[in-house]
């Protein structure tokens, strides 16, 4: 059976990396792509790297336009995503690669974007461990309206899920310092972003607790640890185009033994087929590199007391498109690993 699908925000980063997946995706047909001031422009002047589809053109982003499509992918701005949504039909399966709709607390939300929250969906983060027993899979099957992580918050879940879930770390003293690439940030102009400002430069910024991932951090934290988390979170701006190496530490629980917490990684991911455990070196961005592929490595601080768990993703594929392609793929009853199931390429 194929599938016939749309991308809202076919012009950006994360709208070209769908559009990679789905034309490599056996059981997906690509309809219409659509964008915004980008509207009337090829795909080939945008994303010259999908030549079979150079010659389409991107549509005004309406209800006409995405009305009679199995999927809908909404790659768009943060606090946009919802009036769009709210065109679409209960029938049709809707992804949003924004942050709409993932937080389950208004305050927050309204915190840390200022506007009314929109409503909270299925959250799209398979491999998330539970308090409860279980993973987020299990509540993936058959829904229509999923919400797709956020980048670094995957980053920084999938390295700490299955430690917080078995008990092993304090979930109420996490750190971590993620070196970002430029690509999260998203198209759109900014002076800060200019080659002239980040090449040769690394620099900090949301530091404080203000970057918008902390809440739905500590939401993620919170479902796998069974008691409230708390996240101490400082990205890194460097100078790549893609990706981010997160570096997590964490103070261990009492009767830590880090023979026991290595086990309890084995038996979290040896069979989820898009993490990898490494135990011999340590993830780097490079390897994973247009991949749907997570990197994670364990390492115990004695002298602090302290575990370090280091994790890397591809920021646009793991990090938001092939997050969004897996998700579908499970609502769907789809084969989870359908379209992804490719190595990283090289840097």
């Amino acid at each position: 059976m194929s599938y016939r699908v749309a991308v809202a925000g076919a012009s950006g980063y994360v709208g070209g990396e769908l559009l990679r997946l789905i034309l490599q995706h056996p059981e997906l047909e690509l309809g219409a792509v659509t964008a915004n001031t980008n509207a009337g422009q090829s795909l080939g002047s945008l994303h010259p790297h999908l030549p079979a589809i150079a010659d389409r053109l991107l549509v005004e982003t309406n209800e006409a336009n995405l009305a009679g499509h199995d999927v809908v992918f909404l790659a768009l701005p943060h606090a946009t995503s919802a009036e769009v949504a709210k065109t679409l039909s209960d029938s049709t399966l809707v992804l949003d690669c924004g942050a709409d709709f993932r937080l389950e607390d208004p305050s927050a939300w309204e915190k840390f974007y200022g506007t009314p929250h929109a409503g909270t969906w299925t959250y799209g983060m398979p491999e998330l461990t539970l308090a409860e027993g279980g993973k987020q899979r299990g509540r993936l099957r058959d829904q229509k309206r999923v919400a797709v992580p956020g980048c670094n918050v995957t980053a920084l879940t999938l390295a700490l899920a299955p430690g917080l879930t078995a008990g092993l770390f304090d979930p109420t003293d996490i750190v971590s310092v993620m070196s970002v690439g430029t690509s999260g940030a998203g198209r759109a102009l900014k002076s800060d972003l200019l080659a002239s400002e980040v090449l040769g430069s690394a620099r900090a910024y949301g530091v404080g607790g203000v970057h918008r991932h902390t809440p739905e951090m500590e939401q993620n934290l919170t479902k796998a640890a069974g008691v409230r988390a708390s996240v101490s979170f400082t990205p890194v701006l460097v100078p790549i185009s893609r990706g981010i190496l997160a570096v997590n530490t964490v103070r261990v629980a009492d009767k830590f033994d880090f023979e026991t917490l290595k086990l309890v990684y084995q038996d979290a991911y040896s069979d989820e087929p898009f993490i990898q455990l490494l135990s011999d070196q340590l993830p780097t961005t490079a390897a994973v590199l247009g991949s749907n592929n997570v990197q994670i490595s364990l390492a115990f601080d004695q002298h602090t007391g302290r575990v370090v768990v280091v994790s890397a993703i591809d920021n646009l594929v793991k990090g938001t498109a092939g997050a969004a392609i897996q998700s579908m793929n499970l609502a769907l009853g789809l084969a989870e690993t359908s379209g992804l199931m490719f190595g990283a390429v090289a840097p």
